[in-house]
């Protein structure tokens, strides 16, 4: 491996605790990381199918997962800090041994468990306990006590139900009735948690590591100091739009922080950022790398499992919180490189607004063309080739694999990373472009597969891996053949397979604290399950609310802080999606707020992302300090300080779902994302204090009540003219009849809770096609009767829109709410924009110029 690589790797370790042996032990090590990998693209591609050989279901694969993981986290990380770095001792082989052995109990009695579900025998119990206790111990080891103190509060309360005091009581489990649910079952540790880790993040996280490891992220880092370099705070912004584009395809901020941080965070201190500012910056955009799609720290592809939604929607209902938020980060960096100002780098001055305009769209025009002409391509192929298909887009992508290759070797390769090298010049960005666009192959295979496929990640994952493996065994060679200066030597083949070595190797070992994580998370998920803890969570939560419904968003977002704080992303997400996400419906829907589930999932990701950030245990805070050599309290903060837009966007998309690009045009989402990333830059400006030049007290406040009034024009619109009418229940029938098809109902229902006790909450219902109200109700699939002046539901047929919508036999309608004829809220987007207009009347008054030229 080269410098770069193993400082990287070394100063991941060193921040985690884990181990570096060397002799037999590494050499051990290696060999299971290795044969894990090999064993994940296995199970993930069609060749078990084809050859009949390994095919495994869910459970035995998701036994096999875990057995690694707890094998190589107790040879990889000591007990204690204090415990040696160099050796791995006897005791911890035993355990790794004996945990691995408890993990695989499913794997090797599969048959025996599965015809006697419940009936547990000794060894069956002896199992469970020694699988439960050396899993805490493995988490406590790889991600530090938080989660396992987690973990073992909830294994404490299952069994404690019945002595808690009134509000957490429940009426407890037995011992044996814990051990069958959680470790025997796939209720608890092997569930849906450990089954997505298995099925689509290890792929993610092994795909990510190849392309690291042909060089892709150093090309990405390149790519963007030669594109921002030359403006004001020029490797702050890079250091941003790299951290975007490796957290795009990162499992881990920790991670993306010290492999693009190691070189960003020196350039920045180099130009003007204080060691605090220069990692903050790094943490905000790292952090921000988690929520931005495809994969988002692996958070995408539970929610495919937890929400039950399409994979595509999921994006794409996630991509605009995302994109601005990045956008945001890019204008504060901005910001800062005005107040200290900082020059560009080698004085060079930045092309005119409008020619750098111009080339913009020139470039954005190419790329949307390159990619319509691939997408209709592509679409075409498919049914001309007909069954030959797959060799046809094979042999597509070999000849545009070598074209760019040609092309790479044209250019010269880019210089290796030098933190300490003068910031007198910057790359030429053409010549980075031209040496790496190969780079992009695997992602859009992976993204062709995903979109236009519609595979499954997993599947998805596997071929873009594929497509990986041929770059890395061959890129060397090729390029030392089509190089014809003869000034520079890539190396052979060999040098690749010891590549794609390396790569399988960091995989796997990158994805050791994820498989942990994604185990003991099971734990806690197993844990509300079992004992109805999110209900007693629903009523605590009602209760230190009262009622106020910005309140109890307030508490949820500062639980799913606190819960989050020293979780990897992975587990982070399954925990508070397990325990605040259905608080967040079952509230909403009590107090009149009807949120799709996407938006409450994204909120409670979004708040438990945040922990990483914040202090005291803002991991991500600390790795970029040991890089930074500053604070990492102070970086904490400055870190947070500038993650506010993050804190912001949760509770804008709950109110507004327009920002999630739900039940919106194409062109209205056109609008939504220029009026959004607006919104996003003047909420930054009034947060920084600063927008043409310091802002005084008050323009602060205007500038966030304008990107207030951007983001949600509803809040005021409604106040004007109330978007519903009230109608009496038992006109329903008459109204649903005359309003629009495809509009909603807001009905206000009286039913019962999960134990039987009186309940008022709001649903929507859609309005169907029909002729009259009557036809229109049966599609609906209700039927309705009054009693004493009351209107109640008879009965409501299986499956139906009625059912889904919420509805059941015996509920009351207490009242109706129907779409009213009103102006579109967008048209308070004017007045946000003469206020906005004010502000900058009153900054440009007392604008003086600066020096050089602000980029």
């Amino acid at each position: 491996m080269s410098e770069k690589h193993l400082s990287a790797e070394e100063l991941i370790a060193q921040d985690v605790g884990a181990r570096t042996p060397g002799g037999i032990m590494a050499r051990v090590i290696s060999g299971l990381a290795l044969f894990w990998s090999l064993f994940q693209l296995w199970i993930a591609s069609p060749l078990p199918f084809i050859f009949g050989v390994g095919v495994l279901n869910n459970t035995e694969t998701r036994s096999i997962h875990l057995a690694f993981a707890l094998l190589l986290a107790f040879l990889v990380f000591p007990a204690f800090s204090k415990s040696p770095r160099h050796r791995v001792p006897l005791l911890d082989i035993v355990l790794g041994l004996v945990a691995s052995a408890a993990a695989a109990y499913l794997f090797m009695f599969y048959q025996d468990l599965s015809q006697r579900p419940g009936n547990l025998t000794t060894a069956d119990l002896v199992t469970a306990c020694v699988g439960i206790t050396l899993l805490l111990e493995a988490t406590r080891r790889a991600l530090g006590p938080p989660l396992a103190i987690i973990a073992l509060v909830f294994l404490v309360y299952s069994l404690a139900g019945p002595y808690m005091p009134d509000l957490l009581a429940h009426r407890g489990v037995s011992f044996n009735a814990l051990a069958n649910h959680q470790w025997i079952t796939t209720e608890g540790v092997f569930g849906i948690a450990l089954g997505v880790s298995t099925s689509f993040v290890f792929l993610f996280v092994l795909f990510g590591a190849l392309l690291e490891r042909a060089g892709a992220g150093h090309y990405f880092i390149q790519l963007a100091f030669s594109l921002l370099g030359h403006l004001r705070g020029g490797p702050a912004k890079a250091a941003v739009v790299a951290s975007g584009l490796t957290g795009m395809i990162s499992g881990s901020s920790i991670a993306n922080v010290v492999t693009t941080g190691t070189f960003t965070i020196p350039m920045m201190k180099r130009t003007g950022f204080s060691a605090e500012k220069a990692g903050a910056v790094e943490v905000a955009s790292s952090v921000n790398g988690q929520i931005m799609p495809p994969v988002m720290g692996a958070a995408a592809f539970l929610m495919v499992e937890y929400i039950g939604m399409p994979y595509v929607d999921i994006i794409k209902h996630a991509f605009l919180p995302a994109a601005i938020s990045y956008i945001a980060l890019l204008y504060i960096v901005h910001l800062e490189s005005l107040k200290l100002g900082l020059q560009p780098i080698g004085g060079h001055q930045p092309r005119p607004w409008l020619r750098r305009l111009t080339g913009f769209a020139f470039g954005a025009a190419l790329i949307s063309g390159l990619s319509l002409a691939v997408y209709y391509g592509l679409g075409w192929l498919k049914p001309v080739l007909g069954d030959y298909v797959l060799e046809g887009v094979g042999l597509l992508l070999a000849l545009a694999y070598l074209g760019l290759l040609k092309i790479a070797a044209s250019v010269a390769p880019l210089a290796p990373e030098d933190p300490s090298a003068p910031l007198d010049a910057l790359p030429q960005t053409r010549a980075v472009l031209l040496s790496g666009l190969h780079f992009l192959l695997p992602v859009v295979v992976l993204v062709w597969c995903l979109m236009v496929e519609r595979l499954s990640p997993g599947l998805s994952a596997f071929w873009g891996s594929m497509m990986l493996v041929v770059i890395l065994l061959t890129q060397r060679p090729l390029l030392s053949w089509m190089r014809t200066d003869g000034l520079h030597e890539h190396g052979n083949f060999m040098d690749g397979l010891v590549d794609l070595r390396e790569g399988l190797l960091a995989g796997a070992r990158n994805m050791i604290g994820i498989g942990i994580a994604t185990a003991a998370a099971g734990l806690i998920v197993g844990a509300v399950s079992q004992t109805g803890v999110g209900l007693v969570l629903a009523d605590l939560v009602e209760l230190l609310s009262m009622g106020n419904l910005l309140l109890m968003l307030i508490f949820i977002a500062i639980f799913s802080l606190i819960l989050g704080m020293g979780l990897p992303t992975t587990a982070n997400y399954i925990v508070v999606s397990s325990l605040l996400a259905p608080v967040v419906v079952t509230l909403g829907q009590q107090n009149g707020l009807i949120v799709p589930l996407i938006a409450v999932h994204l909120f409670v990701f979004y708040f438990g992302i945040m922990a990483d950030v914040t202090p005291p245990v803002g991991l991500a805070s600390f790795a970029a300090a040991a890089v930074s050599k500053g604070d990492p309290i102070k970086t904490g903060v400055t870190a947070f300080y500038y993650s506010l837009r993050t804190a912001a966007l949760p509770f804008l998309f709950i109110f507004n779902t327009d920002l999630l690009l739900i039940d919106v045009s194409f062109w209205h989402g056109v609008l939504i994302f220029v009026i959004s990333t607006a919104a996003m830059l003047i909420f930054a400006a009034g947060t920084q204090g600063f927008f043409l030049v310091r802002s005084r007290w008050y323009e602060g406040i205007l500038l966030l009540l304008v990107a207030f009034t951007l983001f949600r024009p509803g809040f005021w619109m409604d106040m004007l003219h109330d978007p519903y009418r009230e109608v009496p229940p038992a006109q329903l029938e008459q109204v649903i009849g005359e309003i629009d098809t495809e509009s909603k109902l807001r009905l206000r229902i009286l039913g019962e809770d999960a134990v039987g006790d009186p309940q008022e909450f709001s649903l929507l219902l859609p309005v169907p096609a029909g002729d009259t109200g009557a036809e229109r109700l049966q599609k609906l699939g209700i039927l309705l009767y009054e009693d004493n002046g009351k209107v109640l539901i008879d009965s409501v047929a299986f499956a139906s829109p009625a059912a889904d919508a919420g509805l059941d036999f015996d509920q009351e309608i207490l009242l109706v709410r129907a779409p009213t004829e009103r102006w579109t809220k967008e048209l308070m987007w004017i007045p946000g924009f003469l206020l906005f207009g004010l502000v900058v009347w009153l900054q440009r008054r007392r604008q003086t110029p600066l020096p050089g030229v602000a980029g």
